[in-house]
């Protein structure tokens, strides 16, 4: 039973790591990477390492593509307000 766990997680992780990848557009890519995050967690907490689990979701499902995606509404602003002007 927890073999197939651990393959069921394992490609999660496998199938968001390469939609992450594939994925073109910087915000989609930071929502996939949200994913991704999520999926590690839940492969870290399957194979018994429930601490590096909760941490893994605190930073590579939320913190990390938050701060993708305000980097990438504070670059796209930037690029509309000097298309604008010029």
């Amino acid at each position: 039973m927890t073999d197939a766990l651990i393959v069921i997680a394992l490609l999660l992780v496998a199938a968001s790591a390469t939609a992450a990848v594939a994925v073109r557009d910087p915000a989609r890519q930071a929502l996939v990477l949200a994913v991704l995050g999520l999926s590690l967690a839940v492969l870290f907490t399957v194979l018994q390492a429930p601490d590096v689990g909760l941490s893994q979701l605190a930073v590579g499902a939320a913190l990390t593509p938050l701060l993708i995606l305000l980097s990438v509404r504070k670059v796209r602003r930037r690029g509309q307000r000097k298309g604008g002007d010029g």
